[in-house]
Parts: C-alpha cells; structure tokens; sequence
C-alpha cells in the first residue's frame, strides 16, 4: 500500500520558504525521504497558505494544487472536530480552530498529518503526527 500523508501549512510555508534558500532545509529533506507518498491536504489548510499569495491563480499556488489531493470537510470531520474541541476545551487545553479542523481532516481519512507544530496536534487524540 503506498504511504499516504497530509500536510499541515506549516510544512506548506516551510517549503515556499526554503524554495528561495542556498540549501535544502527539513521540509525538502522530508519529501526526499517521502517521495513516493500520496500528498494530501485539509481543505483548511488550503485556505490558510492560499492566503500569502494576491490571486488563487499565482503559479506557485496552481503547482501545489496541481500537486496534491484535498481532503474536503465532510459529516464524519465535523464531528471529530465538535468532539475533540469539546473535549479540549473542557481539559482547559484548547487549540487553535483552524489546526483543529487540519488535525481532524487527517485523523479521519486515518493518515499521519505532517508538520512542526506537533505540541498541539499532539493533543488531538488519535491523531498520528509526524515532525519533519
């Protein structure tokens, strides 16, 4: 079965970054390491790097798409997402909303979520987390 993995948008401006730097930095080494992996993202997340860029059609927007499956939200996310928010807010450990949402993205199409915000998608229970 071929490796499947989702991206947080960490690991996304990571790459944009480095693409602009004298040396591969962690998250190109990542990919080396991956590069036969199905690269998937949370329609989220979508939305959070498609912000840094002035229009949806920059190139380098249009070559991630083009690149990559989007996990949409459906039913079944929405309610890991109530129910891990839920859960997190009453522990008093409450995360973000939007990393929420990728985490639950990934934990229901059952794939690792790859990023270096591991603290606190480390909180969502289930979830596997790979630090690049």
């Amino acid at each position: 079965m071929e490796e499947r993995l989702s991206f947080d948008t960490t690991f996304l401006i990571d790459i944009q970054k480095e693409l602009k730097a004298p040396h591969k930095g962690r998250a190109h080494r990542f990919l080396e390491q991956h590069a036969k992996a199905i690269m998937l993202i949370s329609a989220v997340a979508v939305g959070e790097y498609a912000q840094g860029f002035a229009a949806p059609e920059d190139p380098n927007l249009q070559i991630l798409l083009a690149s990559i499956d989007v996990l949409d939200i459906d039913l079944e996310t929405s309610l890991l997402y109530a129910a891990h928010a839920r859960r997190l807010r009453e522990a008093g450990r409450p995360i973000g909303s939007n990393d929420l949402w990728i985490g639950c993205s990934a934990l229901r199409h059952q794939v690792p979520l790859v990023t270096r915000n591991v603290d606190h998608l480390r909180r969502i229970e289930g979830l596997q987390v790979m630090e690049y």
